[in-house]
């Protein structure tokens, strides 16, 4: 067999060892994470009456979770890079987990608002960290893919958590109301799969004793390749990253479209609920069918995505959808099944958007740099997750409507998409490391 035949190969080897030693325990983690960072979305079906919060203070005090997010970003990024995506990760998921349990022994207002704080600055990080361990591992051609097996488990977070969550609330253990042991019983989960992370995962390809030495020659000398063709394009530091034009418009785009993603997942439980006016166990059943569509659309898209090696488009036209599938959702709210149905497109949209995004930093920019860009984004992006939820609170306080804190997100979602659309414009088009390389 002559080398032309072999080196195909060992890259089909290669590549599937590793997107089945990986990819089903980084999807699990996110799971995890997104059962303890959403599961105050359906605890707020029973939250509010037992402690006397209104809108303002639960749309206050999710949006909480936010804040202290941004504190650890950009450092857990380049710790990750840097020091061991691994035991970076295994030391948020252990940290999370513990915090999110102390939800369950919250009385007042004040409570609410710090623990909410604390867990999103104990998860602070976890994301960045596996994009740029991802980022070790898979070549560009294949990172929207496994991007989008990653971010499965948000979408699935939510088709799993929401009924799991129907049913928790419906339970009283010890003194204690259902909404208190959903954060118990899915706080655990995180630190005892903070524990196996550090022993199960491998920080890079060259200490990976389960891939063959032929397979880890082969995946080392890919991502070497890859990171040389970029830097004979242009080479960044760190601090000039954060002035890069195309880093602040995808902040920006980032920022908006969790505006919407935010505002609406936390309110869809309660839009539900007074629409329909049916049990908690149905309304989280409903709430669920957004991010079924979501899951499928999201893969699709990315392989799509892929194929064309094309990432602007595939991520603006599906936030601009998800924008225009809510104004329906608002003008057409009085009826359920419709409105249900045009929730479900949003999801869809919505989580179509996210492995095409997430591909882009690490198209341009390398290692620190890479790092660094999706810390910042993730970071300000996410603050986005601050406003949508606060905002709706609010607006749903002073109007008793849903309406106009809706409307706002609408305005969100088509501007993360013109803003999307603007990236690399007049530039470049982003391609492959390797063809920019060569153009």
């Amino acid at each position: 067999m002559d080398a032309r035949s072999t080196v195909p190969a060992v890259a089909e080897r290669a590549r599937k060892r590793i997107a089945w030693r990986l990819l089903p325990f980084l999807f699990l983690l996110y799971i995890i994470a997104f059962l303890d960072r959403m599961n105050v979305g359906a605890a707020a079906l029973q939250m509010p009456g037992d402690l006397g919060f209104n809108d303002k203070v639960v749309g206050l005090g999710a949006g909480m979770f936010f804040i202290g997010y941004v504190v650890l970003e950009i450092p857990g990024a380049l710790i990750a890079e840097r020091w061991s995506a691994r035991r970076w990760i295994a030391r948020i998921m252990i940290s999370w987990g513990i915090i999110t349990a102390l939800m369950a022994f919250i009385h007042t207002a004040r409570e609410f608002y710090l623990v909410r704080f604390l867990v999103g600055a104990a998860e602070a990080g976890f994301f960045p960290a596996v994009i740029v361990y991802l980022s070790h591992w898979f070549q560009y051609r294949d990172r929207a893919k496994a991007i989008a097996v990653f971010y499965a488990a948000n979408p699935l977070s939510y088709v799993i958590g929401s009924p799991l969550a129907g049913l928790l609330l419906g339970i009283t253990w010890l003194g204690l109301r259902g909404w208190r042991w959903l954060f118990i019983l899915e706080g655990i989960p995180a630190v005892v799969f903070g524990v196996i992370t550090i022993f199960y995962l491998t920080d890079w390809p060259r200490g990976a004793t389960w891939l063959r030495e032929d397979e880890r020659d082969w995946i080392n000398g890919e991502l070497e390749q890859e990171k040389l063709a970029k830097k004979k394009v242009r080479s960044y530091t760190i601090w000039q990253v954060f002035c890069e034009r195309d880093v602040i418009l995808l902040t920006l785009s980032y920022f908006f479209a969790t505006t919407g993603g935010y505002g609406i997942s936390f309110w869809l439980p309660s839009i539900l609920k007074r629409l329909s006016g049916q049990s908690d166990i149905r309304v989280t059943l409903f709430a669920a069918l957004p991010y079924l569509a979501g899951f499928v659309m999201q893969q699709l898209n990315g392989w799509h995505s892929d194929k064309r090696t094309e990432r602007r488009w595939h991520a603006a036209i599906p936030i601009f959808l998800c924008g225009v599938s809510l104004l329906l959702a608002v003008i057409f709210g009085s009826n359920l099944v419709l409105a249900v149905s045009l929730f479900t497109l949003v999801g869809a949209c919505y989580f179509a958007f996210h492995p095409c995004f997430w591909a882009v930093p690490t198209a341009f920019l390398g290692e620190s740099a890479a790092a660094a860009s999706i810390g910042l984004i993730n970071s300000v992006g996410n603050l986005g997750g601050f406003f949508g939820p606060m905002l709706m609170g609010r607006l749903v306080s002073r109007t008793h409507s849903f309406t106009a804190g809706l409307l706002y997100l609408v305005g969100s979602l088509c501007l993360s998409a013109i803003l999307m659309l603007a990236v690399g414009a007049g530039r470049r088009p982003l391609h492959r490391p390797t063809e920019v390389a060569a153009s």
